[in-house]
């Protein structure tokens, strides 16, 4: 059997197992959700597992993944225990998934006010119900790993906010993995509407419940709807065990003068990618998309982005920032695109990289793609080392030389994590900087 045969088989498999243990499939979805998942089956069928050889994934290597018989998860066999992971902001605006799965009992919505719907698929309001088609499977883009969500999903997070509705409170979307018997895969799906002048603050996390040896599989697909005036402000995070592969996708439209803020910190998993793609598809839109990614041991880290203009007078600003140790390696490929009908653009892309160790290493192609003749545009990369400099100036400052290192990394991964909008996942990652410093390499 050669190697494309087997990987359609892996993808087959599954599939397979995806349609033997739907969760949603009836009520006011049968009409929708069998067409949505026949046509997303129909695509991943006629896939195969991406290689080095598909220039969107040449730098990324996925025969790990592949080389694990993964089983679809269930419910997980324990309790998880939710107090070290609870955001005190919004404890009690969360959403629990377990495997992919809804948990009433570790959810707790109680502090939701009115003009906004937080919760599944399974109970979406009436008012709602006769639009989700309008929403749900539509912004997907054409890769294998999202159709395979789409055919599979077992449930959705929903958080629809009407017209006119400002929430104050960030609202916590805790996706979590339960080991089980056989290394298990998992299916998140999420879906965020912001109506006109309506503005929402959203956490979406991703993790492990308990420390288990299996490796397993995250599968997620995020979609966000930004209509006109509106803003939502999302940060993304992503701390899978070292044994975890997570793969991620968000796709975001927005609307005319609308306001779109994606801050997302990826520290675990064996290997992680996120494809993150935004449509600017009115006048005067603003996207802001700040980054950091932190890796070591063997880990693989893999941010894609890219940003389609299609209006006059978009703005978007994107900082991106790695953090390499150990052996480990991370990947950036950013694309903004401006055509001709997006005059007056203002884009700017960076990707930063900081390498701890002498085997470490950054794969970096930011990209701007540009047909309009009157914009301001500009994209970078850098990566580098610590300044011995900086190091010296610091010692002399009474630091010992570790110390002074670990205080410019601290700085570097500052510039992002200063950014979050919630003060305590600020502390809380500032202080984990600190932690996973104490094992730094830092060339010392």
């Amino acid at each position: 059997m050669n190697k494309l045969v087997a990987q359609d088989s892996y993808l087959t498999h599954l599939l397979q197992q995806c349609e033997q243990k739907p969760l949603v499939t009836d009520g006011f979805m049968a009409d929708l959700l069998p067409s949505l998942r026949k046509r997303a089956a129909y695509q991943v069928l006629e896939s195969c597992i991406p290689t080095k050889k598909d220039e969107e994934w040449r730098f990324t290597d996925l025969s790990p993944l592949v080389k694990v018989n993964f089983q679809l998860a269930g419910k997980g066999n324990i309790t998880p225990n939710l107090e070290p992971l609870i955001i005190p902001e919004a404890s009690h605006s969360r959403l629990v998934f377990v495997n992919g799965i809804y948990s009433h009992d570790l959810s707790d919505v109680s502090a939701i006010g009115s003009g906004i719907y937080v919760g599944n698929l399974t109970n979406l309001p009436p008012e709602h119900q006769g639009r989700i088609k309008q929403y749900l499977g539509n912004l997907e883009g054409t890769d294998t790993f999202t159709a395979l969500n789409t055919a599979g999903f077992r449930d959705v997070a929903i958080i629809w906010a009407s017209s006119n509705t400002v929430v104050q409170k960030p609202i916590h979307l805790l996706y979590l993995s339960v080991g089980e018997e056989n290394p298990g895969f998992s299916q998140p799906r999420t879906l965020v509407v912001a109506e006109p002048n309506s503005s929402v603050q959203l956490i979406e996390e991703y993790g492990e419940a308990e420390n288990s040896p299996l490796p397993y599989f995250t599968n997620g697909v995020t979609e966000i709807w930004v209509q006109e005036n509106a803003r939502v402000n999302h940060t993304r995070i992503q701390r899978e065990s070292q044994e975890g592969f997570h793969i991620g996708k968000s796709a975001i439209v927005q609307g005319g003068d609308s306001h779109y803020t994606c801050t997302e910190v990826n520290l675990g998993g064996k290997l992680s990618r996120h494809n993150l793609e935004v449509h600017q598809q009115g006048e005067q839109t603003e996207t802001y998309l700040n980054g950091l990614t932190v890796v070591r041991g063997e880990q693989v880290g893999d941010t894609h982005s890219s940003v389609f203009l299609t209006k006059p007078h978009g703005t978007i600003n994107q900082l991106h920032k790695c953090i390499v140790d150990d052996s480990a390696r991370t990947v950036f490929n950013g694309k903004i695109l401006v055509p001709q009908a997006a005059q007056m653009t203002n884009a700017m892309q960076l990707n930063r990289n900081l390498i701890l160790s002498s085997k470490g290493r950054v794969d970096t192609k930011p990209e701007l793609q540009i047909t309009a003749d009157d914009v301001k545009c500009s994209h970078g990369a850098t990566v580098s080392q610590l300044e011995e400099d900086e190091v010296f100036y610091l010692r002399s400052r009474s630091l010992n030389e570790r110390e002074a290192r670990l205080l410019l990394v601290d700085a570097f991964a500052g510039e992002i994590l200063g950014r979050i909008p919630v003060a305590f996942l600020g502390s809380m990652f500032h202080a984990e900087a600190q932690r996973r410093g104490e094992d730094y390499d830092l060339y010392c």
